[in-house]
């Protein structure tokens, strides 16, 4: 029997990751991070305490067993630390480069306590690279029970539904605006965090189960959700349509040229391949100094493509301190070694024009921390007098998202007072048989929550058709009534009619 493992008698350091040289990869926009080799990912694997109560588990979204895949990777048996993930994720090799691990199961760890956590995401990433050389693939015998399910939006929340539903026996049918399925993290992460390569596997992947993308295809424009339940024969949607509307200031001069979004610099870049014209015709003009404005992930993500597409000065323009940045530290990081330059502190309140209507400069004004806003962050404060210009040539804004209206506009769905859909705990909407999850409910939040969201709206929709589903939990020991030769009475059998 292995020793027990302490503190004290694992490996006290964390495993380094090799990463690209910064004056190299400002050149490129090939990954930054080069991932673990086997002898690496096992060596970090034996920093795990296997603890009888995992905390990680815990703080996954998804409930992914850590422990169990870390406990294979140890044996170096991957393959089998492939199929413990695989039970509650179906995109190891996504969300291990971009899940904030940190502030959920690394944050958790015990061994954080003491020493630097178990690099789990690392190792997970790890593991799904692995997959993906090797092409493996986990898909089970599954038994077609003539529920048709539509998915609307190919996102993290709609791909864990979609992947649920599917293994259920279902035929799902995926519904992508965009001229490719992926979603957010096609359109919406540049190739240095995720290259589309790896989408297009965890992609194929659905694809063996069963799965059909359906692209090109605005649900709202084409077809309403009322008429793919009554006209297009779906027993149960599931609306995964995320957050991409951007949020603008509303500063003088926010209407000049060379302002724009951080969605449609980052969309134009990732999706349309902008970063490789002229081979494909989607241009991008770019400043020579740039000011992105926010200091989240996005605003991370569309400082660095600026610096690869060719822009001399990238400036952050961000109200509070980088303790208070919402980006996770790594990407911080990155973005340091690569010559951004932080105005923390500081807030624009006019953007300047040139003679010719495009951007001349922006007029800033410096920031004081004061009592904390209704986030529990300190609230930024004007400094009478502080006021100054910053000479740049272009500014982008990456300062939140909203619901996309298309949806709330074109069917009786029940929206908040922000326009998101509402849903229950269930994740059902106001519309029978119509389910919903992810950022179009919760607003912006990360992959792995989305996906959480995409299985418990296939958990609700499973049980909404009367799909009997031993792998849930939906009808608990304490929840059970009656039983009839060991079946739950709530799960009689009927028949569905469809009125001609």
């Amino acid at each position: 029997m292995a020793k027990k493992r302490t503190i004290r008698t694992i490996p006290q350091q964390r495993t380094p990751v090799r990463e690209q040289d910064p004056r190299e990869r400002v050149r490129n926009f090939a990954e930054v991070n080069c991932g673990y080799t086997r002898q690496e990912a096992a060596t970090e694997a034996e920093r795990c305490l296997f603890c009888p109560d995992p905390a990680c588990v815990a703080g996954c979204p998804v409930n992914i067993d850590i422990p169990g895949f870390i406990r294979e990777i140890g044996a170096q048996d991957f393959r089998a630390a492939y199929e413990v993930i695989g039970r509650a994720n179906l995109l190891p090799a996504v969300c291990g480069r971009v899940c904030p691990q940190e502030s959920q199961c690394e944050g958790v760890c015990v061994v954080g306590d003491t020493l630097e956590p178990v690099a789990i995401g690392r190792l997970e990433r790890f593991v799904g690279d692995l997959a993906i050389k090797e092409g493996w693939a986990s898909i089970p015998y599954i038994e077609p029970n003539g529920f048709k399910i539509g998915i609307v939006g190919s996102g993290p929340a709609g791909i864990a539904c979609a992947a649920d539903m599917a293994k259920a026996g279902c035929a799902v049918t995926v519904y992508e605006a965009f001229h490719q399925p992926g979603g957010v993290l096609r359109y919406g992460i540049p190739d240095f965090r995720l290259p589309n390569e790896v989408i297009d596997a965890e992609i194929e992947n659905l694809r063996k189960l069963g799965v059909r993308f359906e692209c090109n295809t605005l649900v709202g424009r084409l077809f309403t959700i009322e008429q793919m339940i009554d006209e297009l024969g779906f027993d149960a949607v599931f609306i995964g349509t995320g957050a991409g509307y951007p949020s603008m200031l509303g500063i003088p001069g926010d209407c000049l040229n060379r302002v724009l979004s951080a969605n449609e610099l980052l969309t134009r870049c990732n999706l349309m391949r902008a970063k490789d014209f002229p081979d494909y015709d989607t241009p991008l003009p770019l400043g020579r100094r740039v000011a992105v404005i926010g200091a989240g992930n996005t605003a991370m993500d569309a400082m660095r493509v600026c610096l690869r597409l060719g822009a001399e000065r990238v400036f952050c323009v961000y109200r509070r301190t980088k303790a208070e940045a919402p980006a996770r530290a790594e990407e911080i990081h990155h973005a340091e070694e690569e010559g951004i330059e932080f105005h923390w502190l500081t807030a624009p309140v006019e953007i300047l024009p040139d003679e010719k209507g495009g951007v001349g400069a922006m007029r800033c004004i410096r920031m004081e921390l004061g009592a904390p806003d209704a986030s529990g962050r300190a609230r930024p404060v004007p400094v009478p007098g502080s006021e100054h210009e910053l000479a740049v040539d272009q500014v982008v804004f990456a300062i939140g998202t909203n619901a996309n209206p298309i949806i709330g506009q074109t069917s009786k769905l029940r929206l908040d007072r922000r326009g998101y859909i509402e849903a229950d705990e269930s994740m059902a909407t106001s519309m029978a048989g119509v389910f919903a999850g992810g950022d179009i409910v919760t607003g912006a939040a990360t992959v792995i929550e989305a996906m959480g969201a995409g299985r418990r709206a296939a958990r609700s929709m499973k049980e909404y058709l009367g799909i009997r589903d031993d792998g849930t939990a939906s009808l608990g020991e304490a929840e059970r009534g009656g039983m009839l030769f060991g079946i739950d009475h709530r799960e009689r059998n009927f028949a569905r009619i469809r009125l001609a």
